[in-house]
């Protein structure tokens, strides 16, 4: 039986990133979204309701998992009032904006049995697939270095007034990139020893960070995440360096483009592909080439989601991952305050 959905908001993020694939997605039904002004929802999927409210949304029966894609400093109060409804809940990160708010949702949701996880998406963007791959297969031998970035060029202030003004969310680059950044890299090698970061406000008349670099601190690695809206020429999406070897990778995961621009259709089988042009190049003692990207398909988190409530398999995002991300942006906060290294 398909899991009846609905969508806190269907802006940006309910057009493309949940509402395309909830709808192509066979275990699932597109039930309504909450729109205040604009019904737009009902022309782009017949038969969809388009609801005035969350209040309403939360009042329908029928409706078993709501997307929380509301702006951040709503996700906490959305979060809990959908939970104590009855609903299993994915919620957009950044997941809420402290370990308490973190730590009173995950305990209502296991006390009711209802699943609740943060969409991170991009584990399963064709580079990181791509970089994790090649990272499990030992060509690289020990990894030492790597950076991570997100880089943008938006000189101009957004027009929505919430992405803007700071408030006890921070809504900023840090939440709303770095925190992609951060749970790809635990990821791959678990939670640091020790951080360090610094952020900026770097567009005139700038509210809000929109440019941070946090060093995460393992043993042996050093990793490196970035974040900025101010960057014009592009520089390695993902830079790998290991006692064998190294891998670069330039440009981003097409997906979002493909559904922001192009209006694609995803589908539960490949459906995003890379040309041979935009792979990463993978240098070891084997020689220097060209390594293909693994295909990235958003799609596998909806996948995930229905074996957890449908069938009883563990959740692909984890409570102690969602938890461990909060931290490390909390740790990011700090070291930026105090100009100290963090301690994990």
């Amino acid at each position: 039986m398909p899991i009846k959905t609905g969508i806190a908001a269907y802006g940006l993020s309910g057009q493309v990133f949940h509402a395309p694939f909830i709808s192509a997605h066979p275990g699932f039904e597109l039930t309504a979204a909450v729109e205040r002004h604009n019904k737009r929802i009902e022309t782009d999927y017949p038969g969809v309701r388009s609801v005035e409210s969350f209040e309403e949304m939360l009042r329908m029966d029928e409706i078993e998992l709501i997307v929380v894609n509301t702006p951040d400093a709503t996700h906490f109060d959305m979060c809990r009032r959908a939970l104590e409804a009855g609903k299993h809940v994915i919620v957009e990160k950044p997941f809420v904006a402290s370990t308490s708010e973190a730590e009173t949702l995950i305990e209502i949701a296991e006390k009711r049995g209802l699943l609740l996880t943060v969409y991170q998406n991009r584990r399963w963007d064709n580079d990181f697939l791509t970089v994790r791959k090649i990272i499990d297969s030992g060509e690289l031998g020990r990894v030492v270095e790597f950076q991570s970035s997100f880089q943008r060029f938006r000189s101009a202030l957004a027009q929505s007034a919430w992405k803007e003004e700071p408030g006890p969310s921070r809504v900023g680059i840090t939440r709303n990139l770095v925190s992609h950044l951060c749970d790809q890299a635990v990821v791959l090698f678990g939670m640091p020893q020790k951080l360090w970061a610094t952020l900026g406000h770097l567009r005139d008349g700038s509210r809000i960070d929109d440019y941070s670099l946090a060093v995460l601190l393992y043993p042996q690695l050093k990793v490196m995440l970035r974040a900025s809206m101010l960057v014009r020429e592009e520089a390695p999406r993902f830079a790998v360096h290991g006692t064998k070897g190294s891998y670069v990778k330039f440009g981003t995961d097409p997906q979002e483009h493909l559904l922001r621009y192009e209006k694609a259709t995803p589908s539960c089988s490949v459906w995003c592909t890379e040309q041979e042009s935009e792979w990463g190049i993978l240098n070891t003692e084997s020689g220097r080439a060209p390594y293909p990207s693994v295909a990235g398909n958003y799609m596998h988190f909806y996948d995930n989601i229905y074996d957890v409530i449908r069938k009883g398999k563990p959740a692909e995002i984890t409570h102690t991952e969602m938890m461990n991300d909060i931290r490390i942006l909390d740790a990011i906060f700090e070291s930026d305050r105090t100009g100290m290294t963090i301690s994990f």
